[in-house]
């Protein structure tokens, strides 16, 4: 019995701030959606203190369906985009 899994041990000698940068090279629409999601989400703790009338609950759902819907929004982007490089951005031999 071989004990080979083909497990490659070098992506558990990196560290987080490498991983990360790796990662967002390879999907830079993940940068993009954590950092809308952190702009959302620091906008949303600014308003709360000027809400007004309105109850905490209410603002803290609008502010995740406005997080999500973010998110979402940006991960079909990404994915039309990786579409259509994989598909239609290459030219055809």
């Amino acid at each position: 019995m071989s004990s080979d899994t083909g497990i490659s041990l070098s992506s558990y000698d990196e560290d987080q701030g490498s991983k990360l940068i790796r990662k967002a090279r390879e999907a830079p629409f993940v940068s993009i959606e954590m950092a809308g999601f952190a702009a959302i989400v620091a906008y949303g703790l600014y308003r709360l203190k000027s809400r007004g009338h309105t109850k905490m609950s209410v603002h803290l759902i609008h502010m995740h369906v406005a997080a999500q819907g973010f998110v979402v929004g940006a991960m079909t982007l990404g994915m039309g985009y990786f579409l259509y490089q994989e598909f239609w951005g290459k030219p055809k031999p």
